[in-house]
């Protein structure tokens, strides 16, 4: 009869690791679509997030990533210039719009508002009480509809964002 329970547990398992065949990192990623690829450049520093075929990302510095049933990542840690960061998402209706940070200095909330299609309008970033938004403008998107541009001001600087993006075929 133990035998036979371990049997029955075990086949429960996998069969529940079977049932989650998509991850959304890709959405998590301001992307849709079969994307392999995000490459993109921010303060200066190299970005590359690679995607397997089922949206699941891997990132260097990135670790401990947690996801629900659905494929929806609710934590990691990023290591980032020698600091480890923890990261939490808040998912509605399958887009981000919240991630709390915590670092050694403390912790950090963001919140995203969208435009009426959808893409990003700011980022509005709570550091202890003090907020700061960061509006996103100017799109200019590929060929399969993601990003692989736009503006945003930050700290009265206005800098282009831009990225590349590698798709399976």
């Amino acid at each position: 009869m133990k035998k036979l329970m371990m049997m029955v547990a075990m086949l429960a398992v996998s069969f529940g690791m079977q049932a989650q065949t998509k991850f959304h990192d890709v959405e998590l990623n301001e992307a849709k679509g079969a994307v392999k690829c995000i490459k993109s450049n921010q303060m200066g520093q190299d970005i590359v997030i690679n995607f397997s075929q089922d949206g699941k990302m891997s990132q260097q510095g990135m670790k401990d990533a947690k996801y629900d049933a659905d494929g929806y990542l609710q934590s990691a840690k990023m290591e980032m210039m020698g600091n480890e960061i923890e990261i939490s998402y808040k998912w509605e209706n399958g887009r981000v719009v919240g991630q709390k940070m915590i670092t050694g200095m403390g912790a950090i909330e963001a919140k995203r508002t969208f435009n009426d299609d959808g893409t990003t309008k700011a980022n509005i970033m709570d550091m202890g009480g003090n907020q700061m938004e960061t509006p996103f403008t100017n799109y200019k998107f590929d060929e399969k509809g993601n990003w692989i541009s736009r503006t945003t001001e930050m700290m009265g600087q206005t800098m282009e964002q831009t990225r590349t993006i590698e798709y399976y075929e």
